[in-house]
C-alpha cells in the first residue's frame, strides 16, 4: 500500500487528516512515523508559498508523497488579520487558550455585525520529483464574544457559524470534517490523491 506524508507536527490537523482522507486506499504516515525532525519555516508571504514549501521539502527528504497545507483565520475588522500569521499572531509559543485571548482583546469594543471573518486553507500535494499541486477551501462565519466548546483547536472556540448557531469547537468532528475550510480543500484534495494513484 503506498504511503502518504501528512507534513505537519500538528496533531489536531493530523487528527482530522486521517478523519478527511480516510478509505483512499493509502497508509496515511506523519513525520515522527517516518522519523522526520527537520522543521521547515513558514517564511513565505502567503498561504500557497507556505503549503508549497513544506509539502515540497518533506516529499524530497521522506521520498514519498507528501500533503502539507497552511491554514489562517482573515478577520474583517482587523484587515484580514491574524491570516497567515494566525498560528504565530500571540507570539511564537502562545497556547490554542492565548491565541483566543489575544484575538478577544484585538476585538474588544467591535460591534457584532463587524465581527465577519473567514478561515481559509491551501492543501499543497507534492511529489517527490518536487511538483506540488494547490487545493483551496473556505469557510465563513463571525467572531464570538466569548470562547465556546470543547472540540476542534486553534480558533475553533471563536469561529461562530451563523447558520448552525454554534462555534466550530462546538461540532462534532463529523460535522466539522464536513463544512470546515479544511474538510472542502480536502474534497479537492481527495481527487488529486485519486488521480496521481498514491
Amino acid at each position: 500500500m503506498p504511503k502518504l506524508l501528512l507534513a505537519t507536527s500538528n496533531p489536531g490537523k493530523i487528527r482530522e487528516y486521517r478523519f478527511l482522507l480516510d478509505g483512499l486506499g493509502c497508509q496515511i504516515t506523519t513525520l515522527t512515523e517516518e522519523g522526520i525532525v527537520k522543521i521547515v519555516t513558514e517564511s513565505g508571504n502567503s498561504y500557497e508559498q507556505n503549503a508549497r514549501l513544506k509539502a515540497i521539502t518533506y516529499a524530497k527528504l521522506s521520498q514519498l508523497t507528501a500533503l502539507a497545507d497552511d491554514s489562517g483565520l482573515e478577520v474583517d475588522a482587523l484587515n484580514g488579520e491574524p491570516g497567515v500569521k494566525s498560528a504565530r499572531f500571540a507570539g511564537e509559543a502562545a497556547t490554542d487558550a492565548e491565541k483566543v485571548s489575544f484575538l478577544l482583546a484585538k476585538l474588544n469594543g467591535v460591534p457584532w455585525e463587524r465581527r465577519t471573518a473567514r478561515f481559509k486553507c491551501v492543501i499543497a500535494i507534492a511529489s517527490p520529483r518536487g511538483r506540488a499541486e494547490l487545493c483551496y477551501g473556505e469557510c465563513h462565519g463571525m467572531i464570538a464574544f466569548e470562547a465556546k466548546g470543547e472540540n476542534g483547536f486553534g480558533y475553533d472556540p471563536l469561529f461562530f457559524l451563523p447558520e448552525i448557531g454554534k462555534t466550530m469547537a462546538e461540532l462534532p468532528l463529523e460535522m466539522k470534517n464536513q463544512i470546515s475550510h479544511r474538510a472542502r480543500a480536502s474534497q479537492k484534495a481527495r481527487q488529486v490523491l485519486q488521480q496521481l494513484h498514491i
